[in-house]
């Protein structure tokens, strides 16, 4: 979904009309609609906000809060005049009461089970909604994000909890010298759609979680998510000491110390907010390893509630425990030391009977090895009895990476399966793509989505209106890109005549090439220049343009990530690539939206296996995009020769230097004899219609199987259910 430039829905004449409705009431009715994030993956609600003021709304970074905020009700109904905005006002507050109050009729109605009464808590670090709620940085935040907008358009009985970073992940600004430079400003509480949570008396809930050294405070949140309440704790609480109250300040910063607390907070603390808000859940997905602790804090309800001994409370709460590891690179594992772990779980190892070393043993793959440090993975696969990775591949390299867990069982019968990430496709499908499944699918095909048949319907849509439509997208993102580019270079203080060339840059005829994502240097952001002047004569070529758009943050403490991001950025100055590579500042959904929309290819060229799954490339799928990647994550199981590219046979070299530069050549292969040839490979009509199939291809093979609305029902019928003890498992539990 696009936040810029969607038509507006046509009036229904049938609604209450402007002369019904006073100032106040349709203020009202905005606010209701803005303070829930169903908006969000709606275009004509997101266009109904924008036309309140689109110069604004930009500004704001499409928050309808803070729109609001700087408008008077009467000034709402004079814009609504204008632009004839009444009777969409209304119908979209309707919309959203329908939506919330239709829960009997929902596949998780109907699917559910037990989980009706017994509901998911769905513990993440992150969640990526949407760019004016930035509680994210991004792969693992957006997919917690897509999770729980799927489940509420399912109607899967699930709630949702998070931490509230007042100062989210860093803004990301380029010097220069093409340094990445961080920047954190403070969100004003008030211009986010969130309110104190309320225990059933009505009193806003701080809870208390206990450490060796005192008592740290949080405070609930609550932010509506469609029909998911996503509940956010935050330490910014009267009563913590100075260095707690910033504790949540923000995502990923700080010490070891920092991150230990913070998981304290999110698995403890969010524990223990579900009882204050009188939820009993069902099943508790842990999704990562940040929120391993919540399971020691159930245990300790249990064997406080019903008298059960710990290895009996640890049992049954094992039973209804799911963890979802993403990270299939040893550095990507939270782990402490003895003495920060004793630290803060000290008070509740006691109040749980049990010692130091059985503690320290839960976090361990040798019990007994006191060298071993405590990982939080390793005790999320321990209070688990559901465990998975995020595609087939990844299923593999996690099996084989914990099988010391397990050290009686064969490396296949290790207890970790698989079900490979989606996204949640109304809030990546562009408005004119949506407009034409709209035609061709019908008009209801986001209820049957998940059915490979409906979209063989793709394969009758004309090929020049599948093109003229990407090719409209394609102009929308050029033009995103333009805009981006001069602005940087007018904050840096370069000269008109560099400003100038950024308004021009790129080639709207050009195949356009998009590579987005973290950069770390596992994924090999500069694969493609390893060799430079042969990149160079790829790019030289001016009867068959090529051009790059890149975007992506280093984490602040990662020195080769930013060298990285200043090799690729600094390539703009370097005369046979100048106007042809672009990199765009400050990578969030926003920018993420308007490339994987847009693009005609998305690369992808990560060290194999070291991608868990990656979405990204999902979503250009449903934009008509075509993904060029490494036999990683969710493409090893999704590319079958004729819905895109392949870089590589999908094997890896023992020596990571001598694949880097195999995979550096296969690139270069693909690129110059298949992708560039395939794209201007033209009809008498000047159509690609060799290419137009294979997006044809792509959408028609791919769309069904990669969406967060089949992955959640997965979740639901492979974990969730069995987790609740509502169905029998078909799968090996441990």
């Amino acid at each position: 979904m696009s936040q810029t430039e969607i038509p507006p829905v046509a009036s229904n004449t049938t609604s209450e009309s402007w002369t019904e409705i006073t100032p106040q009431a349709l203020y009202s009715k905005c606010l209701t609609v803005a303070r829930n994030l169903w908006w969000s993956w709606h275009p004509e609600v997101v266009n109904l906000f924008r036309d309140l003021d689109p110069v604004r709304w930009r500004q704001l970074d499409h928050n309808p809060i803070a729109l609001l905020g700087e408008m008077t009700p009467d000034q709402v109904a004079q814009r609504a005049s204008e632009v004839v905005l009444y009777t969409r006002i209304n119908q979209a507050h309707r919309r959203l009461k329908d939506y919330l109050g239709n829960k009997q009729t929902t596949w998780g109605a109907r699917e559910g089970g037990v989980l009706g009464s017994k509901p998911v808590a769905y513990f993440s670090a992150e969640f990526g909604i949407h760019e004016s709620v930035p509680i994210y940085s991004g792969g693992l935040g957006v997919l917690s994000g897509d999770h729980i907008k799927s489940a509420s358009g399912l109607g899967v009985p699930l709630v949702a909890i998070g931490l509230f970073y007042d100062q989210g992940y860093f803004r990301q600004h380029l010097d220069i010298e093409g340094l990445q430079q961080e920047e954190y400003f403070d969100t004003k509480v008030e211009n986010l759609p969130m309110e104190p949570a309320r225990d059933p008396q009505g009193k806003p809930i701080t809870v208390e979680i206990d450490t060796m050294d005192g008592k740290l405070l949080a405070k609930v949140w609550l932010m509506r998510v469609g029909r998911i309440p996503l509940y956010l704790l935050d330490c910014d609480v009267e009563g913590n000491q100075p260095e707690d109250r910033e504790l949540t300040s923000r995502l990923y910063g700080g010490d070891v110390r920092t991150r230990i607390r913070q998981e304290l907070v999110l698995g403890v603390g969010g524990v223990k907010a579900l009882r204050a808000l009188q939820i009993y859940p069902g099943v508790y997905h842990l999704n990562e390893g940040h929120s391993a602790f919540a399971p020691l804090e159930v245990i300790r309800e249990r064997m406080h509630d019903d008298g059960m001994l710990f290895e009996d409370a640890l049992r049954e709460v094992a039973r209804c425990t799911v963890f979802t590891t993403h990270t299939p690179v040893p550095a990507g594992h939270d782990r402490f030391n003895g003495k920060l772990t004793e630290e803060h779980l000290g008070p509740l190892r006691q109040q749980i009977g049990i010692s130091y070393e059985q503690l320290m043993g839960l976090g361990r793959v040798e019990p007994q090895n006191e060298d071993e440090t405590f990982c939080m993975t390793v005790i999320g696969l321990k209070l688990s009895r559901r465990a998975n990775a995020v595609s087939s591949l990844h299923g593999h390299v996690s099996r084989r990476m914990w099988s010391n867990l397990w050290p009686w069982r064969v490396e296949e019968e290790i207890p970790i399966g698989h079900i490979t990430n989606g996204v949640h496709v109304p809030s990546w499908l562009a408005y004119p793509m949506q407009m034409l499944y709209d035609k061709v699918i019908g008009a209801d095909w986001q209820k049957e989505m998940g059915d490979p048949g409906i979209w063989q319907k793709i394969y009758t849509v004309d090929p020049g209106e599948l093109w003229e439509t990407h090719n409209a997208l394609k102009s929308r993102l050029l033009e995103f890109v333009r805009r981006r580019a001069s602005r940087q270079c007018r904050r840096r203080n370069e000269d008109e005549s560099t400003v100038l060339a950024a308004r021009n840059v790129l080639n709207p005829n050009a195949l356009t090439i998009g590579f987005a994502r973290r950069f770390a240097t596992y994924k090999r952001a500069d694969l493609f220049i390893q060799n430079l002047d042969q990149f160079a004569s790829l790019m030289e070529d001016t009867t068959q343009p090529v051009q790059f758009i890149f975007s992506g943050k280093a984490h602040p403490a990662d020195e080769p990530g930013k060298e990285l991001i200043q090799r690729i950025a600094n390539l703009r100055h370097d005369p046979r690539f100048a106007g042809k590579i672009v990199f765009i500042e400050d990578y969030d959904i926003n920018v993420g939206r308007h490339l994987t929309q847009g693009v005609d290819v998305w690369l992808n060229n990560p060290r194999r296996p070291l991608e868990a799954s990656g979405t990204s490339g999902q979503k250009v799928v449903l934009n008509g995009g075509l993904n060029c990647s490494v036999l990683d994550g969710w493409w090893a199981e999704a590319y079958n020769g004729k819905n895109g590219f392949a870089i590589g046979r999908g094997t890896q070299h023992v020596d990571s230097d001598i694949g880097d530069a195999r995979d550096a050549k296969d690139l270069m292969s693909v690129l110059s004899e298949e992708v560039i040839p395939l794209f201007y490979d033209r009809d008498a009509d000047g159509l690609p219609q060799k290419w137009i199939e294979q997006m044809s291809n792509s959408i028609a093979t791919l769309a069904s199987r990669f969406s967060a609305h089949r992955m959640v029902m997965d979740y639901v019928k492979h974990e969730y259910l069995v987790a609740a003890g509502g169905l029998s498992s078909d799968m090996s539990v441990r």
